[in-house]
């Protein structure tokens, strides 16, 4: 936790200024947001599953292609 005392004859705004920049450098803020903004990991089945059905995806873009029914401008875009 950071925690300053305030000097004498110092303003307010100077101490919020000191602050700001130990809470900076203590890291308070980095940490904050690496637990607000976590991503849980997905099961090894929801990986699998997810990657099969890319690898089904592509293979049928690809068969599309081949076929003519859809242009590589249309993939790209």
């Amino acid at each position: 936790m950071a925690e300053i005392k305030r000097h004498d004859n110092e303003t307010t705004a100077s101490a919020l200024r000191r602050f700001t920049k130990k809470v900076q450098q203590a890291g308070v803020l980095k940490r904050v947001k690496q637990i607000r903004f976590r991503e849980r990991k997905q099961s090894e089945f929801k990986e699998r599953k997810n990657a099969l059905r890319r690898i089904a995806r592509r293979k049928e873009v690809e068969r599309l292609q081949k076929l003519g029914k859809i242009s590589m401008e249309r993939k790209n875009a």
